[in-house]
């Protein structure tokens, strides 16, 4: 087996080298274009972020961390691909983990395709993140114990599989969970990083405007507002009317509720033309008409360059 520093190994590797490879230390080859590395490489750390490989090769061997994050073109993990953790944040184009896969951190943030779990693998006791995995349908029941749970964002994930336990918290925010199972019956729930009670997480028809308004933490009364929805929230809390005017969908109205020890909340009141529906937007708070306020949603920084003939 060839032994080479880190710095060597870089070189090798670039130069389309050909394994076994056994690299001391750290092996950085994030940002670089390549297309694969070596078979049976050895190292403590490996770093691939932002690179153009498409597949980890057979016989890797990671003793610490593989760091793949931005890997737009990955798509391929070797069977039993075995490391303390492993970071696969915003690979887009993953779409399932191999068999055997054996870690004790997992972060798999913001990989939209990934929808397919091995029959079986090892997570345990550590960090499983899938913040907004929003293809993700379900979890495998492999996975016993966690110390942390992220699948905030995961909108088409219904239900977390009885039998797991998770001893530190879970994050909630923005999934389609209406529930946990009893075996996570005691742990602290978050959303979005806002710790939160069941109530607010699970139950937000009992929730009120004026449970909102009394609210100190100002973390808190978003996420109560966020589970309200910003409509239901205006018309409970009667918001002052800034501006009014029409467009294809109706009448327009540009709202604003005070809040307490923090910035008001603004949003433009409008219908959608084809469907009727209503809905309130978010604005920034020194938004000062309704034509201002579309301008900002459809993204224009100044509001005389947007002139739409249909708007919805």
């Amino acid at each position: 087996m060839l032994e080479l520093s880190p710095d060597q190994a870089v070189d090798h590797i670039l130069s389309s080298g050909q394994g076994p490879l056994k690299v001391s230390g750290k092996l950085n080859l994030s940002g670089k274009s390549f297309k694969q590395l070596p078979s049976n490489l050895e190292c403590y750390d490996l770093d691939i972020s932002e690179s153009s490989i498409e597949s980890l090769p057979s016989g890797l061997n990671v003793r610490n961390r593989i760091i793949a994050n931005n890997c737009k073109l990955l798509t391929e993990l070797p069977i039993g691909i075995t490391a303390g953790s492993i970071e696969l944040r915003n690979c887009g184009m993953l779409t399932e983990l191999p068999e055997g896969i054996n870690t004790w951190f997992l972060d798999l943030s913001d990989c939209p395709s990934f929808t397919n779990w091995p029959e079986y693998g090892s997570l345990r006791n550590g960090h499983l993140s899938l913040r907004n995995c929003i293809g993700l349908t379900r979890l495998p029941t492999w996975i016993e114990r966690l110390s942390q749970l992220n699948v905030s964002g995961c909108i088409n994930l219904p239900s977390i599989p009885e039998g797991l336990q998770v001893s530190s918290w879970v994050d909630v925010g923005g999934s389609s969970l209406m529930q946990l199972p009893q075996s996570m019956a005691n742990v602290p729930i978050r959303w979005r990083g806002v710790p939160v009670d069941r109530r607010i997480a699970f139950e937000p028809q009992s929730l009120s405007a004026q449970e909102a308004l009394q609210e100190d933490n100002a973390e808190v009364r978003r996420v109560i507002i966020e589970r309200m929805g910003y409509l239901e929230f205006a018309k409970e809390a009667g918001a002052k009317v800034l501006d009014q005017d029409s467009d294809p969908g109706g009448q327009r109205q540009l709202l604003k509720i005070d809040l307490q020890e923090d910035e008001p909340l603004v949003g433009l009141s409008c219908y959608c033309p084809s469907t009727r529906r209503q809905y309130l937007l978010r604005v920034p708070p020194k938004t000062k008409s309704c034509h201002e306020a579309a301008a900002w949603i459809a993204g224009y920084d100044n509001p005389k360059d947007y002139h739409p003939n249909i708007e919805s």
